[in-house]
């Protein structure tokens, strides 16, 4: 599987001047955790909840400081047409919880520890199912055909 078959969205994304106030606006309405920092549509940092908390509330920063400031940059980017587990493996390398997803210099999305976990569980009830039938229901032996007499 492909990072870009992991992608459910398009990545919500701000310029460097917004400020934390209007980013944390944007977060909600768009429901995401994190928001890409774009200027001139070249991707230059990622904001997150976390960020958020962390680099403005905890230190009592102001709302109307410009999110560049406290945006996670050099941002961690994986191609999108890598294979999902070259994602687990810069997850694991880089100790980050999202990768802006790439192709070529654009940026198509962004992919975090959660949506590989939610892909994981849904594959893993996809294995599990038919052992669950076989506790469930009996393993039933498929009859060996006779063999005929020639």
């Amino acid at each position: 599987m492909k990072v870009i078959d992991t992608m459910h969205r398009p990545p919500v994304t701000t310029e460097p001047q917004t400020t934390v106030a209007d980013v944390a606006r944007l977060m909600e309405r768009s429901g995401v955790g994190a928001v890409a920092v774009t200027d001139r549509g070249t991707l230059v940092g990622l904001v997150t909840d976390r960020d958020l908390v962390r680099r403005v509330l905890a230190r009592d920063l102001s709302a109307d400081i410009r999110i560049d400031a406290v945006m996670s940059m050099p941002v961690v980017t994986i191609a999108a047409e890598a294979d999902l587990h070259d994602a687990y493996t810069m997850f694991r390398t880089h100790a980050v919880r999202r990768l802006a997803v790439m192709r070529g210099e654009e940026l198509v999305g962004i992919v975090a520890i959660d949506d590989l976990l939610l892909s994981l569980v849904s594959d893993l009830g996809d294995l599990a199912r038919p052992l669950t039938a076989e506790i469930l229901f009996g393993h039933h032996e498929t009859p060996v055909p006779a063999v005929q007499p020639t």
